[in-house]
């Protein structure tokens, strides 16, 4: 199963590190809509990364119209916000959807989430709290469709050569 990991805007380079590590562990695309709140040779991206850049599928756009231009139709959009009303799990994830996630401090554009309010996913949590962190609402989001879908692809054994104590 081949997901799409859309980051609109993204501010703070650790969390990208660390989707983008989320993305190359999991066989999953990173899309990226500028403007970016760092520079891609951020020490802190690279290093929330590891050495896990090798293996990342990323797309970098100028903008939101860009991303459109180029991948509208290509698989079903959903847009996470703490304002959906269907939550997460709910949603029926399938191969090649897109899971777009706003900036940091704002998260997703108001008009864009009314213009597809029926597509709005939320991640469950206390009213009183703003948010999850970007890259824990990216891992949770991600590994959920995978769980729907058998982890197809993902039944690879780890390295461990010996067995554990």
């Amino acid at each position: 199963m081949k997901l799409n990991v859309v980051l609109l805007e993204p501010e703070i380079p650790q969390n990208t590190g660390n989707i983008s590590r989320t993305c190359a562990a999991t066989g999953s695309s990173l899309h990226m809509i500028k403007p970016f709140g760092f520079e891609l040779s951020d020490k802190h991206l690279k290093r929330a990364g590891l050495d896990y850049w090798q293996y990342l599928d990323v797309h970098y756009y100028e903008n939101w119209q860009d991303f459109l231009d180029k991948n509208q139709g290509k698989g079903n959009f959903y847009y996470m916000s703490t304002k959906g009303q269907r939550v997460y799990s709910d949603a029926p994830f399938k191969d090649g959807d897109y899971l777009i996630f706003g900036r940091e401090s704002h998260g997703l554009p108001e008009p864009l989430l009314k213009e597809n309010y029926d597509k709005t996913l939320r991640i469950p949590m206390l009213g009183n709290l703003r948010s999850l962190n970007l890259s824990n609402s990216v891992a949770l989001t991600v590994y959920e469709a995978l769980r729907q879908n058998s982890f197809d692809g993902l039944n690879e054994i780890g390295h461990l050569t010996g067995r554990p104590d």
